[in-house]
Order: C-alpha cells, then structure tokens, then sequence
C-alpha cells in the first residue's frame, strides 16, 4: 500500500474563501488578513498577532524589531530546523547553540543559563514535534536579567503546557503556516505578543520599515505620505492566502484529537521494537505535528530508504543543526558530537512517519507492519548495530 508521508486537509471548497478576496479590492494585508489577526489574538488570549508570509520572515521581522543584531548572541537548540540558527545569522547576530534534554529532545532552562553572557539579547525554546518546552521556567530565570524569550511554535499552534499556551510567558510567539504544518495555507505565519511597544514595531518591520502599508495609505480616500522609519524585511501575508485560514482554526481541536489518536495507536503498536520515542510530558497537550521515531544511527539511512522503496513516506527531523556543513565551518574546532551528544545522536537516528488526520487506520496498519517486517528483516541480515533505548 502507498501512504504518503503527508496529505493537507484542505478541499475545492476552500477556494471559495480565496474567490471572495478577489472580489475585493485588495489582495494583501487587508480587511480579511486582520479579521484572521484578530482571530489568532482570540485564540491565543493575547492582545497582537500579525501575520507573516512565513516563519522565517516573521522571525527576521521579530528580531529586527527587538533590536537585535551584529554583536548579540541569541541562544538556540541544537536539536531544531535550520531556520531556527538561520534568522540569527540573517540579522547579523550569533547563534549560540545548546543540547536538548536526551528524552524529550527540548531545550532546558539549565542548558539556556549556562550558556549566558554579557553578549545574550534573547533565547529562541523551540516546541519540537508539537510539545512544549517548560515556558514558566524560562521566564523565571530570563526575566530578571533582561532576556528576550521567542518561542519556535512552528510545530505547537494547538499546544499547551501547565494549561498555558504560546505566548504566554515569552515576549513573542512564532508560527508556520507551511504545506505540511497542522494549520496550513502553503506559506506563511503569525506572531503573536503581549508587548503593545513590541507590535507597533512588528508592523514596520513585516514591511520594508514603513510607517503605513498600502491599506493604511488610502485611508479615508485620501493619500498619506509614508516613512521608512526603521530596518525591516517583507515579511507580510496575502489575503488570498489568509482567507483559508479561518476554517482550520475552527476545527483545530478535533484535528488535534484525532492526530493523537492516530500517536497513541503507534506507541501502543511499537512497545518491544528496537526503537526510541520520545517522551511525552503528563503536564503537555502535545499539538503532534510529527510521530518521530530513532534507531540504530547504523541503519537509519538503510531502513529510510526500504521504507520509501515499499511506498511508505518517511523522512528525517531532523540533523542537529551543528552537523550540517555550514554550521561545522561556523563552529570549528568544536565537535559537535561531543558538545551535543543528545542531539547528534537523535539526529543521526531519526526518522518521521505519516501522521495526519486524514490518515487511515488500513494506511496506519501498514506502516506499522512494514516498519515491523524491516526492522526484523535488518536484524536477522545482522544490520541493526546496537538498540537504542527505547523512550516513550
């Protein structure tokens, strides 16, 4: 059977919501993107949230606004997608890698304090595969000393943790809209903050460091001249993209649920393989934007490829960003396996299976038993190397 590693949820009838920005008379950053804002800010229980064209520019927008740059260290999990390093080094500042916890592969509060200096302006805690990092902690032990907290919830819209969600004790939360994220339009993203100065700022720089979008320039029927007033980037979310929005934001729950249904049945069918999960915190609303799983480093790549040749989709989240060629040159001479053994080991290991909610229990089933029959197939051929623990 052929499951592909993912398939989006939206429909032909969600081009309706596209087909009625176009018989409007704006396409980007309108009435229909801030009746979403305004949406988003309700979900979330905060005052602002902006939409971004992506993660990544919203990130660069965020950064730019809180001043941070050339001469600042910004702390990031080695253990995280490219982009969380990258939008440190787009602004010109330093990205300050730490290893994340073995089991639940997200950064601690400890790993963040030890890593501090008189150089760090902000800490990026990225919620990984949907769970939350421990955000009260965080705030805590930064607040005092003037840290910026910017949450990576690209894979936790539906998150929650100790009944919190993102937002609620950072100075700014950052989402991804992408193709294959559990609320998607294809491209694009949101911030979300409590800090009325920190918003006023986001708007300038989502868009070039203009004091007015076009919308605004027209108000009233009549021109206003506008202002670059600061740094910023393009960064902003068309209404056609944002009109397919609402809809997912109303059934995010019942999606969540059912992708957790889908996690649990996977746990429960993988007790006794020879593969590491990791664990799932009792105080967390898990979002489950990935089921990933690791195994013996020797076999990841081999299993991969048997895997994706039996038609199953699978892929890797992800390499520790300090292994990558880039980032080895960057941090040279240190060894990432020996700075980041937890990461690099989850890196070098993991692999992702299907889960969305419109996987069916037949496709599921047959994941689970070609996963099954290859890994028994390696280690009768003597191919498994040592077991990884397994983590649940």
């Amino acid at each position: 059977m052929q499951v592909p590693f993912y398939r989006h949820g939206l429909r032909a009838g969600d081009a309706a919501a596209v087909a009625a920005v176009l018989d409007g008379p704006m396409l980007t950053s309108g009435a229909v993107g801030r009746a979403v804002e305004e949406e988003i800010a309700a979900f979330f229980e905060v005052p602002h949230a902006l939409l971004t064209n992506s993660w990544t520019n919203g990130a660069i927008a965020t950064l730019l606004a809180l001043g941070i740059g050339p001469g600042d260290e910004v702390i990031v999990p080695a253990m995280t997608f490219v982009a969380t390093a990258n939008v440190v080094r787009l602004v010109g500042a330093t990205p300050v890698f730490v290893d994340v916890d073995p089991e639940t592969l997200l950064v601690t509060p400890d790993a963040v304090v030890a890593a501090l200096n008189e150089r760090t302006r902000a800490v990026i805690p990225v919620h990984i595969f949907g769970q939350m990092a421990d955000m009260p902690a965080l705030a805590a032990r930064l607040g005092p000393r003037g840290i910026h907290i910017i949450e990576d919830a690209a894979h936790c819209f539906e998150g929650q943790r100790a009944g919190a969600r993102p937002g609620a004790y950072s100075d700014a939360a950052i989402f991804s809209f992408y193709a294959t994220k559990n609320i998607t339009c294809g491209e694009g993203g949101a911030v979300i903050t409590r800090d009325f100065g920190l918003a006023a700022r986001l708007r300038e720089t989502r868009l070039h460091g203009m004091s007015a979008a076009a919308a605004d320039r027209f108000q009233g029927g009549r021109y206003r001249h506008w202002d670059m007033v600061r740094l910023g980037t393009k960064a902003n979310l068309p209404d056609l993209l944002a009109a397919l929005l609402p809809a997912q934001i109303a059934r995010v729950e019942a999606r969540r649920a059912r992708r957790e249904t889908l996690a649990r049945r996977y746990r429960d069918a993988f007790a006794g393989l020879p593969l590491r999960l990791p664990r799932w915190l009792p105080d967390c609303v898990h979002a489950h934007h990935l089921f990933p799983v690791a195994v013996a480093p020797a076999i990841r790549d081999t299993l991969l490829a048997r895997l994706t040749g039996a038609g199953i989709g699978a892929t890797v989240n992800y390499r520790a960003v300090p292994e990558t060629a880039f980032y080895r040159k960057e941090l040279s001479p240190i060894d990432p396996e020996e700075r980041f053994p937890d990461a690099v080991r989850w890196g070098r290991g993991t692999l992702s299976l299907p889960l969305y909610p419109d996987l069916g229990e037949r496709e599921q089933d047959a994941v689970i038993a070609t996963l099954a029959r290859l890994l028994q197939e390696l280690d009768a051929a003597g191919a498994r190397g040592s077991s990884p623990a397994r983590t649940t």
